[in-house]
Protein backbone atom coordinates (compact mmCIF):
# COMPACT_ATOMS: atom_id res chain seq x y z
CA UNK A 1 0.00 0.00 0.00
CA UNK A 2 1.37 3.12 -0.97
CA UNK A 3 1.29 6.35 1.61
CA UNK A 4 0.30 9.81 0.56
CA UNK A 5 1.87 12.45 2.32
CA UNK A 6 -0.41 14.91 3.92
CA UNK A 7 0.08 18.57 2.30
CA UNK A 8 0.22 21.83 4.04
CA UNK A 9 -0.45 25.03 1.73
CA UNK A 10 0.87 28.10 3.40
CA UNK A 11 0.76 31.10 1.24
CA UNK A 12 1.53 30.37 -2.10
CA UNK A 13 4.52 28.06 -0.80
CA UNK A 14 4.08 24.42 -0.59
CA UNK A 15 5.74 22.23 2.38
CA UNK A 16 5.55 18.72 3.20
CA UNK A 17 4.35 18.08 6.48
CA UNK A 18 6.32 15.24 8.26
CA UNK A 19 8.97 14.09 10.36
CA UNK A 20 9.06 10.47 9.10
CA UNK A 21 8.46 8.70 6.23
CA UNK A 22 8.93 5.31 4.54
CA UNK A 23 10.71 5.89 1.46
CA UNK A 24 8.85 5.71 -1.97
CA UNK A 25 6.15 8.20 -1.14
CA UNK A 26 3.82 9.88 -3.39
CA UNK A 27 2.63 13.42 -2.78
CA UNK A 28 0.69 14.83 -5.60
CA UNK A 29 1.45 18.64 -5.06
CA UNK A 30 0.53 21.63 -7.59
CA UNK A 31 3.54 23.20 -6.85
CA UNK A 32 3.65 27.07 -7.38
CA UNK A 33 3.28 28.49 -10.66
CA UNK A 34 6.55 30.62 -11.63
CA UNK A 35 6.02 30.48 -15.45
CA UNK A 36 3.27 30.12 -17.67
CA UNK A 37 2.62 29.96 -21.38
CA UNK A 38 1.79 33.33 -22.82
CA UNK A 39 2.77 35.35 -20.03
CA UNK A 40 4.92 38.65 -20.69
CA UNK A 41 4.12 37.86 -24.47
CA UNK A 42 6.53 35.00 -24.50
CA UNK A 43 5.03 31.55 -26.22
CA UNK A 44 7.07 29.45 -23.77
CA UNK A 45 9.19 29.12 -20.58
CA UNK A 46 11.81 26.25 -21.10
CA UNK A 47 15.17 25.45 -19.40
CA UNK A 48 14.99 25.78 -15.44
CA UNK A 49 18.15 27.13 -13.67
CA UNK A 50 17.43 27.34 -9.80
CA UNK A 51 19.83 29.33 -7.23
CA UNK A 52 20.49 31.16 -3.82
CA UNK A 53 22.23 34.10 -3.63
CA UNK A 54 24.07 35.34 -0.67
CA UNK A 55 21.45 36.69 1.20
CA UNK A 56 19.09 33.98 0.78
CA UNK A 57 17.37 35.24 -2.59
CA UNK A 58 16.07 32.59 -4.27
CA UNK A 59 16.37 33.06 -8.48
CA UNK A 60 14.47 31.24 -11.05
CA UNK A 61 16.20 31.55 -14.42
CA UNK A 62 15.23 29.79 -17.84
CA UNK A 63 14.45 30.75 -21.52
CA UNK A 64 12.05 32.70 -22.66
CA UNK A 65 11.03 32.06 -26.15
CA UNK A 66 8.92 34.01 -27.88
CA UNK A 67 7.25 32.69 -30.79
CA UNK A 68 7.15 28.89 -30.01
CA UNK A 69 8.54 26.35 -28.32
CA UNK A 70 10.79 25.38 -30.23
CA UNK A 71 15.15 25.48 -29.21
CA UNK A 72 15.74 27.75 -32.28
CA UNK A 73 14.95 31.09 -32.92
CA UNK A 74 13.60 33.93 -31.33
CA UNK A 75 14.40 33.41 -27.43
CA UNK A 76 15.71 35.66 -24.42
CA UNK A 77 17.05 34.50 -21.15
CA UNK A 78 15.05 35.82 -18.34
CA UNK A 79 14.59 35.37 -14.66
CA UNK A 80 12.12 35.66 -11.65
CA UNK A 81 13.65 36.57 -7.97
CA UNK A 82 11.65 35.32 -4.99
CA UNK A 83 12.78 36.64 -0.98
CA UNK A 84 10.19 34.47 0.41
CA UNK A 85 11.55 30.93 -0.05
CA UNK A 86 9.76 30.84 -3.10
CA UNK A 87 5.97 31.78 -1.74
CA UNK A 88 5.81 34.51 -4.33
CA UNK A 89 7.93 35.66 -7.35
CA UNK A 90 8.62 39.00 -8.93
CA UNK A 91 7.29 39.89 -12.54
CA UNK A 92 9.33 38.34 -15.58
CA UNK A 93 13.16 40.27 -15.84
CA UNK A 94 15.42 40.23 -18.75
CA UNK A 95 19.05 39.35 -17.83
CA UNK A 96 19.93 38.95 -22.01
CA UNK A 97 18.46 39.58 -25.16
CA UNK A 98 19.54 39.79 -28.63
CA UNK A 99 16.48 40.16 -30.12
CA UNK A 100 15.94 37.58 -33.16
CA UNK A 101 18.42 35.24 -32.30
CA UNK A 102 19.16 32.63 -29.50
CA UNK A 103 20.49 33.42 -25.95
CA UNK A 104 19.44 30.37 -23.28
CA UNK A 105 20.93 27.44 -21.46
CA UNK A 106 21.41 29.17 -17.95
CA UNK A 107 23.77 27.48 -15.54
CA UNK A 108 24.31 29.31 -12.56
CA UNK A 109 26.89 29.27 -9.64
CA UNK A 110 27.33 31.65 -6.15
CA UNK A 111 30.54 32.67 -4.84
CA UNK A 112 30.21 32.06 -1.24
CA UNK A 113 33.86 33.98 -1.04
CA UNK A 114 32.39 37.16 -2.54
CA UNK A 115 28.56 36.99 -3.06
CA UNK A 116 28.88 37.05 -6.97
CA UNK A 117 26.96 35.17 -9.01
CA UNK A 118 27.74 34.08 -12.52
CA UNK A 119 25.65 32.68 -15.25
CA UNK A 120 26.92 30.50 -18.20
CA UNK A 121 25.01 30.88 -21.22
CA UNK A 122 24.92 30.05 -25.18
CA UNK A 123 24.54 32.19 -28.01
CA UNK A 124 23.72 31.21 -31.89
CA UNK A 125 22.01 32.90 -34.46
CA UNK A 126 18.03 32.11 -34.21
CA UNK A 127 18.32 30.75 -38.12
CA UNK A 128 21.23 27.98 -37.26
CA UNK A 129 19.03 24.92 -35.82
CA UNK A 130 21.26 22.11 -34.22
CA UNK A 131 21.49 20.08 -37.16
CA UNK A 132 22.65 22.43 -39.22
CA UNK A 133 24.97 23.34 -36.50
CA UNK A 134 26.27 19.88 -36.04
CA UNK A 135 26.85 19.50 -39.61
CA UNK A 136 28.42 22.49 -39.80
CA UNK A 137 25.86 24.01 -42.74
CA UNK A 138 25.32 26.80 -40.18
CA UNK A 139 25.84 30.76 -41.08
CA UNK A 140 27.73 31.09 -37.09
CA UNK A 141 28.10 28.36 -34.59
CA UNK A 142 27.28 27.67 -30.82
CA UNK A 143 29.42 30.59 -28.70
CA UNK A 144 29.94 30.57 -24.97
CA UNK A 145 29.05 33.74 -22.60
CA UNK A 146 29.09 34.71 -18.89
CA UNK A 147 27.54 37.85 -16.67
CA UNK A 148 27.64 38.40 -13.31
CA UNK A 149 25.78 39.83 -10.66
CA UNK A 150 27.12 41.44 -7.51
CA UNK A 151 24.12 42.62 -5.78
CA UNK A 152 22.62 39.05 -5.29
CA UNK A 153 20.94 39.50 -8.84
CA UNK A 154 19.22 43.12 -8.62
CA UNK A 155 21.61 44.11 -11.93
CA UNK A 156 23.92 42.01 -14.62
CA UNK A 157 26.53 42.48 -16.28
CA UNK A 158 27.00 42.85 -20.08
CA UNK A 159 27.45 39.70 -21.07
CA UNK A 160 31.50 38.42 -22.34
CA UNK A 161 32.20 35.50 -24.60
CA UNK A 162 34.60 33.24 -23.34
CA UNK A 163 34.26 30.93 -26.34
CA UNK A 164 38.13 30.35 -27.14
CA UNK A 165 39.06 29.81 -23.26
CA UNK A 166 35.96 26.75 -22.67
CA UNK A 167 36.01 25.52 -26.94
CA UNK A 168 37.98 23.26 -29.12
CA UNK A 169 38.06 24.28 -32.58
CA UNK A 170 36.37 21.13 -33.37
CA UNK A 171 33.81 20.84 -31.44
CA UNK A 172 30.47 22.38 -33.13
CA UNK A 173 27.34 21.95 -30.74
CA UNK A 174 28.04 23.00 -27.08
CA UNK A 175 25.89 24.00 -24.24
CA UNK A 176 26.21 24.74 -20.83
CA UNK A 177 24.44 23.18 -18.00
CA UNK A 178 21.91 23.92 -17.62
CA UNK A 179 20.58 24.19 -14.29
CA UNK A 180 23.41 24.40 -11.37
CA UNK A 181 26.99 24.72 -11.09
CA UNK A 182 29.05 24.15 -7.60
CA UNK A 183 31.86 26.02 -5.64
CA UNK A 184 34.33 23.42 -4.66
CA UNK A 185 35.03 23.83 -0.64
CA UNK A 186 37.79 20.75 -0.35
CA UNK A 187 41.25 19.73 -2.00
CA UNK A 188 41.99 19.93 -4.37
CA UNK A 189 41.29 23.52 -5.51
CA UNK A 190 39.68 24.66 -2.78
CA UNK A 191 37.00 27.48 -4.01
CA UNK A 192 37.43 26.34 -7.63
CA UNK A 193 34.04 27.09 -9.87
CA UNK A 194 32.76 24.54 -11.84
CA UNK A 195 30.01 24.17 -14.61
CA UNK A 196 28.80 20.95 -16.44
CA UNK A 197 28.87 21.75 -19.61
CA UNK A 198 28.26 19.31 -23.28
CA UNK A 199 29.91 19.14 -26.70
CA UNK A 200 29.37 17.44 -30.24
CA UNK A 201 32.78 16.77 -32.22
CA UNK A 202 32.57 17.44 -35.57
CA UNK A 203 34.17 14.60 -37.47
CA UNK A 204 32.44 11.75 -35.40
CA UNK A 205 29.48 13.82 -34.44
CA UNK A 206 30.10 11.85 -31.23
CA UNK A 207 27.82 13.79 -27.69
CA UNK A 208 30.22 14.31 -24.93
CA UNK A 209 29.78 15.69 -21.21
CA UNK A 210 32.72 17.96 -19.88
CA UNK A 211 33.44 20.66 -17.27
CA UNK A 212 34.49 24.26 -17.44
CA UNK A 213 36.02 26.00 -14.47
CA UNK A 214 37.26 29.66 -12.83
CA UNK A 215 40.12 29.25 -10.00
CA UNK A 216 39.81 32.97 -9.87
CA UNK A 217 36.59 33.85 -8.59
CA UNK A 218 35.36 34.63 -12.15
CA UNK A 219 37.67 36.62 -14.07
CA UNK A 220 39.16 33.54 -16.26
CA UNK A 221 37.91 30.20 -17.26
CA UNK A 222 38.95 27.35 -18.15
CA UNK A 223 38.49 24.24 -20.05
CA UNK A 224 38.14 21.16 -17.88
CA UNK A 225 38.20 17.64 -19.15
CA UNK A 226 36.18 15.69 -21.36
CA UNK A 227 34.11 12.02 -19.96
CA UNK A 228 35.92 9.45 -22.16
CA UNK A 229 33.26 7.61 -23.46
CA UNK A 230 30.14 8.99 -25.94
CA UNK A 231 26.71 9.01 -25.92
CA UNK A 232 26.19 11.25 -23.39
CA UNK A 233 25.51 15.27 -22.86
CA UNK A 234 23.57 17.52 -20.76
CA UNK A 235 24.92 16.70 -17.53
CA UNK A 236 24.97 17.70 -13.42
CA UNK A 237 27.92 17.57 -11.26
CA UNK A 238 28.26 17.43 -6.81
CA UNK A 239 31.16 17.16 -4.55
CA UNK A 240 31.44 14.70 -2.21
CA UNK A 241 33.52 14.60 1.51
CA UNK A 242 36.48 13.44 0.24
CA UNK A 243 36.84 16.35 -2.58
CA UNK A 244 36.16 14.49 -5.66
CA UNK A 245 33.32 15.25 -8.19
CA UNK A 246 30.94 13.03 -9.60
CA UNK A 247 29.24 14.15 -12.87
CA UNK A 248 25.33 12.68 -13.67
CA UNK A 249 24.79 12.42 -16.88
CA UNK A 250 22.01 12.67 -19.49
CA UNK A 251 22.52 8.77 -21.36
CA UNK A 252 21.82 7.89 -25.30
CA UNK A 253 22.05 3.93 -24.99
CA UNK A 254 18.76 2.95 -26.21
CA UNK A 255 19.37 -0.25 -24.75
CA UNK A 256 20.16 1.23 -20.75
CA UNK A 257 17.21 3.88 -20.20
CA UNK A 258 19.03 5.00 -17.25
CA UNK A 259 21.60 8.31 -16.12
CA UNK A 260 25.75 7.71 -16.82
CA UNK A 261 28.09 8.63 -13.66
CA UNK A 262 31.67 9.19 -14.20
CA UNK A 263 34.22 10.67 -10.97
CA UNK A 264 37.17 13.47 -10.64
CA UNK A 265 39.85 13.05 -8.47
CA UNK A 266 41.63 16.40 -9.34
CA UNK A 267 38.89 19.26 -9.74
CA UNK A 268 37.50 18.25 -13.06
CA UNK A 269 40.71 17.82 -15.29
CA UNK A 270 39.89 13.98 -15.77
CA UNK A 271 37.28 12.19 -15.79
CA UNK A 272 37.25 8.02 -14.85
CA UNK A 273 34.99 5.42 -14.09
CA UNK A 274 32.50 6.47 -16.74
CA UNK A 275 29.27 4.17 -16.01
CA UNK A 276 25.37 3.26 -15.87
CA UNK A 277 23.71 4.54 -12.77
CA UNK A 278 20.92 1.50 -12.82
CA UNK A 279 19.34 3.42 -9.56
CA UNK A 280 18.22 6.40 -12.01
CA UNK A 281 15.94 5.45 -14.79
CA UNK A 282 15.18 8.42 -17.82
CA UNK A 283 13.47 8.75 -20.77
CA UNK A 284 16.28 10.48 -22.12
CA UNK A 285 16.10 13.91 -20.72
CA UNK A 286 17.90 16.95 -18.56
CA UNK A 287 18.04 16.25 -14.44
CA UNK A 288 19.72 18.01 -11.48
CA UNK A 289 21.78 17.11 -8.90
CA UNK A 290 22.77 18.84 -5.42
CA UNK A 291 24.82 18.19 -2.23
CA UNK A 292 23.17 18.38 1.21
CA UNK A 293 24.94 20.68 3.46
CA UNK A 294 24.41 17.54 6.23
CA UNK A 295 25.94 14.42 5.96
CA UNK A 296 23.70 11.33 7.10
CA UNK A 297 24.33 9.60 10.69
CA UNK A 298 27.03 7.33 9.16
CA UNK A 299 28.71 9.95 8.27
CA UNK A 300 28.26 10.46 4.17
CA UNK A 301 27.01 12.53 1.92
CA UNK A 302 23.81 13.12 0.76
CA UNK A 303 22.84 13.84 -2.33
CA UNK A 304 19.38 14.93 -3.74
CA UNK A 305 17.99 14.57 -7.54
CA UNK A 306 15.28 14.79 -10.04
CA UNK A 307 14.26 13.87 -13.05
CA UNK A 308 11.00 12.53 -14.93
CA UNK A 309 11.44 9.08 -13.62
CA UNK A 310 10.35 7.13 -16.59
CA UNK A 311 12.07 4.86 -18.97
CA UNK A 312 9.46 5.97 -21.89
CA UNK A 313 8.09 9.56 -21.33
CA UNK A 314 8.79 12.64 -19.53
CA UNK A 315 6.98 12.74 -16.44
CA UNK A 316 6.82 11.71 -13.47
CA UNK A 317 8.70 14.03 -11.77
CA UNK A 318 10.45 12.45 -9.05
CA UNK A 319 12.92 13.69 -6.41
CA UNK A 320 15.74 11.06 -4.92
CA UNK A 321 17.78 11.07 -2.05
CA UNK A 322 21.35 9.37 -1.62
CA UNK A 323 22.67 8.36 1.89
CA UNK A 324 25.90 7.36 0.68
CA UNK A 325 27.21 9.57 -1.89
CA UNK A 326 24.95 8.37 -5.23
CA UNK A 327 26.20 5.05 -5.04
CA UNK A 328 22.38 4.15 -4.04
CA UNK A 329 19.00 5.71 -4.58
CA UNK A 330 17.11 4.29 -1.90
CA UNK A 331 14.66 7.27 -1.33
CA UNK A 332 12.22 8.95 -3.35
CA UNK A 333 9.55 10.71 -3.38
CA UNK A 334 7.08 11.66 -6.45
CA UNK A 335 5.82 14.97 -6.71
CA UNK A 336 4.33 15.53 -9.84
CA UNK A 337 3.14 11.89 -11.98
CA UNK A 338 2.01 13.86 -14.85
CA UNK A 339 4.43 15.64 -18.10
CA UNK A 340 7.26 16.71 -17.05
CA UNK A 341 10.78 17.54 -17.98
CA UNK A 342 13.78 19.70 -16.89
CA UNK A 343 14.72 20.72 -13.80
CA UNK A 344 16.83 22.60 -11.53
CA UNK A 345 18.04 21.75 -7.54
CA UNK A 346 18.58 24.13 -4.83
CA UNK A 347 18.89 24.05 -0.88
CA UNK A 348 17.05 26.79 0.81
CA UNK A 349 18.76 28.13 4.16
CA UNK A 350 16.09 26.63 6.43
CA UNK A 351 17.57 22.93 4.95
CA UNK A 352 14.65 22.35 2.58
CA UNK A 353 15.27 21.36 -1.14
CA UNK A 354 13.74 23.36 -3.44
CA UNK A 355 12.97 22.02 -7.49
CA UNK A 356 12.44 24.41 -10.48
CA UNK A 357 10.71 22.00 -12.50
CA UNK A 358 9.08 21.96 -16.10
CA UNK A 359 5.53 20.70 -15.62
CA UNK A 360 1.85 20.06 -17.48
CA UNK A 361 -1.50 18.77 -17.16
CA UNK A 362 -1.30 17.22 -20.82
CA UNK A 363 2.12 18.99 -22.22
CA UNK A 364 5.30 18.58 -19.87
CA UNK A 365 6.24 22.48 -21.49
CA UNK A 366 3.18 24.09 -20.32
CA UNK A 367 4.75 25.91 -16.91
CA UNK A 368 7.94 26.07 -14.59
CA UNK A 369 7.00 25.19 -11.83
CA UNK A 370 8.21 25.84 -7.64
CA UNK A 371 8.66 22.66 -4.86
CA UNK A 372 10.29 22.71 -1.45
CA UNK A 373 10.30 19.60 0.83
CA UNK A 374 12.28 18.66 4.17
CA UNK A 375 14.45 16.06 3.83
CA UNK A 376 12.37 14.08 6.04
CA UNK A 377 9.46 13.99 3.69
CA UNK A 378 11.61 11.57 1.56
CA UNK A 379 11.91 9.11 4.68
CA UNK A 380 15.90 9.95 5.39
CA UNK A 381 17.03 8.73 8.80
CA UNK A 382 18.68 11.18 11.01
CA UNK A 383 18.34 14.24 8.99
CA UNK A 384 16.47 17.09 11.03
CA UNK A 385 13.65 19.08 9.63
CA UNK A 386 16.01 22.33 9.52
CA UNK A 387 19.44 21.22 8.79
CA UNK A 388 22.44 24.11 8.76
CA UNK A 389 22.49 26.81 6.71
CA UNK A 390 23.33 28.18 3.07
CA UNK A 391 23.17 25.67 -0.04
CA UNK A 392 25.61 24.28 -2.27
Amino acid sequence: MRLRIKVIQIGLSVLFAAAFYPAGLSAEVSGVPVFAREEGGYHTFRIPALIVSHDGTLLAFCEGRKHSASDTGDIALVMKTSTDSGASWSPVQVVWDDPGNTCGNPCAVADRDTGVLWLLMTWNLGEDREDKIIRQESRDTRRVFITSSSDNGKHWSEPTEITQSVKKPNWTWYATGPGNGIQKEKAPHPGRLVIPCDHIEADTHAYYSHVIYSDDHGRSWHLGGSVPEPQVNECCVAELSDGSLLLNMRNYYAENKVRQKAYSTDGGVQWEGQSFDFGLIEPVCQASLVRYPRQSREGKDILFFSNPASAEHRKAMTLRASTDGGQNWEYSLLFHSGPGAYSSLAVLPDGSVACLYECGETHPYEQLRFVRVFPAALGLPGVPMEAGNGAR
